[in-house]
């Protein structure tokens, strides 16, 4: 049974179980797999019970050696490289970037084979770069954590890269910041092709009182920590504390002894914006997390955050993010 052809909420049978097969590179993220694999292991029996019930998983490799992972705990393969449609989708847990070939090409060789067959890919944590570098990831949206966005863009400038989401799933292909997002790409697949009883179970035994959506926007260190320029820093620390926008940008070059035009020069040559551009976008990333997380209304949170009127707001964030702030909270709220 193909992933696609499963209703959401379906149950499986003995012969149907949610089948993954596990790709972990050198120098993997151990928490990732595990947060990933733990969900399916709990979705598949009742309580803790461990048996392979609803899902079934391997750890798949070129040999039988020990995978080191970033952390040094040592994973050993469950299965060679077998037919890759025994699997409902192949997950590739990547790792450290500094780890020159991070997989072997018997395990490219393998990825195409799956890809040729059909066969749902994910990315996890780092595992969109291997599966870029394959050329695996053309025509589809990638989620990366924003840790690892900017070296994404300049490795892959022609794919298109979502350092906000958590977790993204395109239709043959997944892909997940990595971290804890790795149990709700997890919880979705499990919700999608078990049931949501099985999603349930495995979450409160993880202690997570529920799982996120794939519009879930990603926790990150603020704008400011981007930059090394110590003045540029400062002036976004003053923004983010004064959301209203009621700091002009004279008064914001004055508090770190620079002239109005000095500042717009650091700014163009370490941002490429204005101070300007860049209040405004501080101001609409700290909108995204209130129309996503509260229920203030759209016109409240255009006047909190020093927008005149609720059109100029809407349209602003428009140009900033592609659509209207109604539609991200409605598609948001929608796939909860």
């Amino acid at each position: 049974m193909r992933p696609e052809q499963h209703k959401e909420g379906e149950a499986t049978d003995q012969t149907n179980r949610l089948k993954v097969g596990f790709v972990l590179a050198r120098s993997f993220t151990l928490s990732a797999f595990a947060m990933f694999v733990d969900t399916l292991r709990l979705a598949s029996d009742e309580q803790d019970r461990s048996g392979r019930v609803k899902a079934d998983w391997q750890v798949l490799g070129s040999t039988r050696h020990l995978i080191v992972s970033s952390c040094g705990v040592q994973v050993a393969p469950t299965s060679d490289f077998v037919d890759p449609t025994r699997f409902d989708y192949i997950a590739v847990i990547g790792g450290l970037l500094n780890r020159e070939d991070p997989v072997d090409h018997e395990t490219i060789g393998f990825l195409k084979l799956a890809d040729a067959r059909k066969v749902p890919l994910l990315g996890i944590c780092t595992g969109t770069f291997i599966l870029a570098e394959a050329g695996l990831m053309k025509n589809h949206d990638v989620c990366v954590s924003w840790l690892h966005a900017k070296a994404f863009r300049e490795r892959f400038p022609g794919l298109s890269v979502r350092p906000d989401r958590i977790f993204n799933l395109d239709r043959r292909r997944g892909s997940c910041a990595g971290g804890s997002s790795a149990a709700d790409m997890a919880a979705a697949l499990v919700r999608r092709h078990i049931s949501p009883d099985a999603e349930r179970n495995a979450l409160e035994v993880l202690q997570i009182e529920k799982a996120r959506s794939h519009l879930e926007i990603q926790p990150r260190r603020p704008l400011y920590e981007e930059y090394s320029d110590t003045r540029l820093r400062a002036v976004m620390i003053m923004m983010e504390q004064h959301l209203d926008g009621d700091m002009p940008i004279a008064q914001l070059a004055a508090f770190v002894g620079v002239t109005r035009r000095q500042l717009e020069r650091i700014f163009e040559k370490e941002a490429g914006i204005s101070p300007a551009r860049a209040y405004v976008r501080v101001r609409l990333e700290r909108a995204k997390v209130l129309l996503t997380q509260t229920k203030l209304p759209l016109t409240d949170i255009a006047l909190d955050l020093g927008f005149h009127t609720a059109s100029q707001f809407t349209r602003s964030f428009k140009k900033e993010f592609g659509q209207t702030p109604s539609h991200l909270r409605s598609t948001f709220l929608g796939a909860r």
